[in-house]
């Protein structure tokens, strides 16, 4: 048989993208163990809120894997323990995760452009603060399939947890369960200390970030906001003078894709 007659170059190009984007996936997959370890200590907790709140460990699963973020889910558990209408659970979750709109703005300009809309809309499913962090620090344009590893370990993991917090309830105690949420933090410090050492402006801006962040929380108006709508702020005003004052040069976007 002549292979030409069967392969196209179309065929040569997938099969020669199909290696790449394997090694891509693994290394995402690989780069979200630890952030997947960190969730599953994390959201045991918010199984135990859910458990509370009534939740089955199904419900409790499949809450956390379609909804991943911990501050959202944690208000809407507090509405569903009230129990408030479904229209103030969808208003409350749609506020609380507003900031991650604002990442996902930032998070598509590492696309490239011939990146598809199906693409965009996958990794656009589970943005959260750590597999953000980890894409963004990423050199050159972002690989979809870099996500889509990230994904594939954080997010059963965090739905795992959830529903482990419901089966375990109250048994162990709350030292205990304080304690495991100190893994995020650990999380935290590994995405943003590389870059603010190699970057002293961005090291400066982190701490800007910090202390503008606790100045919020005894400022008169910005202390009644949400964490979440102080957060969107802080992110706005802090990237606006950032961008403003210390602009990216074409050249070296350049250099760096």
């Amino acid at each position: 048989m002549n292979t030409n007659d069967t392969f196209g170059p179309e065929d040569n190009i997938r099969s020669a993208a199909f290696p790449k984007r394997r090694f891509v996936f693994k290394e995402g997959f690989l780069d979200g163990i630890p952030i997947g370890l960190g969730y599953l200590a994390v959201s045991f907790s918010l199984g135990i809120a859910a458990r509370n709140a009534g939740l089955s460990p199904f419900q409790g699963f499949l809450m956390s894997l379609l909804n991943n973020a911990s501050a959202g889910e944690y208000a809407g558990l507090t509405l569903i323990a009230a129990d408030a209408a479904y229209v103030e659970i969808a208003l409350i979750t749609l506020i609380t995760n507003a900031r991650y709109l604002l990442m996902s703005c930032a998070l598509s300009q590492k696309f490239s452009p011939e990146t598809s809309l199906l693409h965009r809309l996958l990794v656009g499913f589970d943005v959260t603060d750590e597999l953000f962090g980890i894409a963004i620090a990423r050199p050159g344009k972002l690989n979809p399939y870099y996500s889509y590893g990230a994904i594939a370990i954080a997010a059963p993991c965090w739905a795992v947890g959830t529903a482990l917090g419901i089966i375990a309830g109250n048994l162990l105690p709350l030292r205990i369960v304080s304690a495991l949420s100190v893994a995020l933090f650990g999380m935290f410090l590994a995405i943003i200390i590389p870059p603010s050492r190699a970057n002293k402006v961005v090291g400066v801006f982190v701490l800007l970030s910090f202390a503008s962040s606790y100045a919020s929380t005894l400022l008169p108006y910005l202390s009644t906001l949400s964490d979440g709508t102080r957060t969107i702020i802080l992110t706005v005003a802090l990237s606006a003078i950032a961008a403003l004052l210390f602009p990216i040069k074409q050249e070296d976007t350049d250099h760096e894709a």
